[in-house]
């Protein structure tokens, strides 16, 4: 079940990188929210786990996307990450 939720907070954040990247009005506050819960998450790696890495790195992306305009590949490669660690994790 926990996986579940693990990856239901990954497509929520996948969502919020397809927004950016297709120029969708959002609310900074989801963006911080996703953007915590990534960061969260990511601070399994000190059990070793690569993905975890993601993670942070996604989390970073998401910061600093609202203070800076950032190149769209830098959006959609953890976009797809993102999204395919939920859709995985929902198997």
């Amino acid at each position: 079940m926990i996986v579940r939720i693990l990856g239901g907070i990954d497509v929520l954040s996948a969502i919020v990188f397809l927004m950016l990247i297709f120029g969708i009005p959002i609310y900074i506050q989801i963006v911080l929210f996703c953007a915590g819960l990534l960061f969260l998450k990511g601070m399994f790696i000190f059990t070793g786990d690569v993905l975890s890495w993601i993670d942070l790195f996604t989390s970073i992306m998401l910061i600093l996307s609202i203070f800076f305009s950032v190149w769209s590949i830098l959006l959609w490669i953890p976009a797809f990450f993102l999204l395919a660690k939920g859709v995985v994790s929902f198997i």
